[in-house]
């Protein structure tokens, strides 16, 4: 059992903890910057055009040789550095994706090579493995992705031999313009979903409790419910239109991607929307791998003494087979470059494969008996 003293150093050190999280909470409000869009006058959907117009125009109205007021300074820096942001692709997509917190974690990140500091490494010399709301040690956790979408892309077999490109719609959600205005801070959340907070099980003890709270949209970051600028959530609805590069040959099954493309959700990266082939059946030719079938009925006669054949092919274009000799039923041909286009960079076609499945007559004349026994030298039944 512990003693008074123990528990009373127990409880000393629980409240200097607090006191030090309090302490950084309000340093994070503090050092909050306004949006950049809103610092540069623009909307979110701004082309880089737009972007640089409206830096040329701040610029100029806070630049400290020609404003002379207070603040202005400060103002033209942060003017300059909102300006770098957006007009960088990679920080740009972080800022949109994750605010100015997760862009201050990218550059810690490349600046620092991921170590921790500030009131990260204080938690960790008490056991907390850097782990305390809203610190740095969000740093070792992976970015997570909303989920993918596979949606079937019904083709047919000509369309994989030839190759096509097919345009679609495809309607996806997309972050609201404004969305990180509905952002209020609440250092319980860890994470997209995640809500951990400090329970005491015993005088001078506590646990972390884990729960889920979708409200939770990034490290420190809640959604605030009935946001006026967000009316209808945390996404809304973009149609986009995007061009399908359907390859010669391509399988039945394989994935045509588009990275990043799936729906949106504030604190996650967007994840990937695969189209997957879903091959149609044709009225003639079946498919294994890059090989082709086909089953073609020939007459007796035929099978008997040879015959020559006219295909179309899956792109119209014909070609004759011929045949010498007895076929047998169920005989199978293999002719050499006449079945799919080859995938993976080798070059060239597969095979078409012929069953000949010979059709026999159900009935015969007592003449037609005689004469098919003379030409093949068969024995009258008198003889068996």
């Amino acid at each position: 059992m512990p003693s008074l003293r123990q528990s009373s150093t127990r409880t000393m050190l629980t409240q200097f903890l607090l006191t030090l999280l309090l302490l950084h909470t309000q340093i994070h409000r503090i050092t909050a910057a306004e949006d950049f869009y809103k610092l540069l006058g623009i909307s979110r959907k701004a082309t880089q055009k737009e972007i640089k117009k409206a830096y040329r125009s701040k610029s100029l109205e806070f630049h400290p040789d020609k404003n002379k007021n207070e603040g202005a300074a400060e103002k033209f820096a942060e003017i300059a550095y909102a300006y770098e942001v957006l007009t960088d692709e990679e920080k740009k997509n972080i800022y949109d994706r994750h605010g100015e917190e997760g862009l201050k974690q990218h550059e810690q990140r490349q600046g620092q090579g991921g170590g921790h500091g500030g009131f990260d490494d204080i938690f960790s010399h008490f056991g907390f493995g850097g782990g305390f709301p809203g610190g740095g040690g969000g740093r070792q956790q992976r970015e997570q992705s909303t989920p993918n979408i596979n949606i079937p892309l019904r083709v047919s077999l000509k369309q994989l031999y030839l190759g096509d490109t097919i345009e679609v719609e495809y309607v996806r959600q997309t972050l609201c313009v404004n969305w990180q205005e509905c952002m209020k801070a609440n250092q319980e959340c860890q994470g997209p979903g995640v809500k951990v907070r400090m329970q005491q099980i015993a005088p001078g003890f506590v646990q972390q409790v884990q729960q889920r709270d979708e409200r939770c949209v990034a490290r420190g970051k809640m959604w605030s419910s009935n946001c006026r600028v967000c009316p209808d959530g945390q996404t809304q609805s973009e149609k986009i239109d995007l061009t399908i590069d359907l390859q010669k040959g391509m399988y039945p099954g394989e994935p045509i991607t588009f990275d990043g493309v799936a729906d949106e959700k504030p604190g996650m990266n967007p994840g990937d929307l695969n189209f997957v082939i879903t091959q149609e059946k044709h009225e003639y030719y079946h498919r294994d791998g890059d090989h082709l079938y086909v089953t073609m009925e020939i007459p007796l006669v035929d099978a008997l003494t040879g015959f020559k054949h006219e295909f179309e092919h899956l792109d119209g274009h014909k070609f004759i087979v011929n045949v010498d000799g007895v076929t047998e039923c169920d005989h199978v041909m293999r002719v050499s470059g006449k079945g799919m286009p080859r995938r993976g960079g080798r070059g060239g076609f597969g095979d078409l494969f012929i069953t000949f499945d010979v059709d026999f007559p159900e009935t015969l004349t007592v003449e037609q008996k005689k004469g098919i026994r003379t030409i093949l030298g068969g024995r009258g039944s008198d003889e068996l």
